[in-house]
């Protein structure tokens, strides 16, 4: 009897110390899967902040080009007349020179006719962004803003280093000059 109960009381032992490793082996499971989910969890942020972190650098990048397209494409459309600006200056030259010899003759109704034209064409041309450079006799000169074009000496003391005459007016087209005005210096 003595034996039976020993192997009874071993085997409840036993079955004790299986329950035991059961739970323990079954915590370290639940562990295990617990750091795999978070591991993962943390590794499905990391991916999403770096997808995020992606597309807003791409999104700044698109509106940086929409941007820089936009000035380029205004930056054109301001300038896209020069061409035609500046083949029409050589005419406007030409209704300047006529309008001041027209004015000495004694024909006051073609007078009158030539400077209509004369204003509708300066002020069409005014309308598309032509400005005339303003410079004029006695201005200091300065060589980013007139073209000399040859030096006389000068009248006066006052005049040394300065525009005498303005041989050619200058015209721009927004902030750019298309053609520098030409100019004569005092010497």
């Amino acid at each position: 009897m003595k034996i039976k109960n020993i192997f009874k009381n071993k085997s409840t032992m036993n079955t004790d110390n299986s329950e035991k490793e059961c739970e323990v082996n079954e915590n370290t499971v639940n562990e295990i899967e617990s750091a795999a989910e978070l591991t993962l969890e943390e590794q499905l942020q990391e991916d999403l902040a770096n997808e995020k972190d992606k597309f807003l650098r791409l999104f700044a990048e698109f509106e940086n080009f929409k941007r820089r397209t936009a000035k380029e494409r205004m930056e054109l459309f301001k300038t896209a007349n020069e061409e035609v600006l500046q083949a029409i200056l050589p005419i406007l030259d030409d209704f300047d020179r006529a309008m001041v010899e027209i004015s000495k003759s004694e024909d006051q109704v073609l007078l009158k006719g030539v400077e209509l034209i004369h204003e509708k064409l300066k002020n069409t041309l005014v309308s598309k962004g032509l400005e005339q450079v303003d410079v004029k006799a006695g201005d200091a000169f300065n060589a980013d803003f007139a073209e000399a074009i040859t030096q006389i000496p000068a009248p006066s003391n006052d005049l040394k280093g300065k525009i005498v005459d303005v041989i050619e007016k200058g015209y721009k087209l927004g902030d750019k000059i298309i053609r520098f005005p030409k100019v004569v210096i005092g010497n």
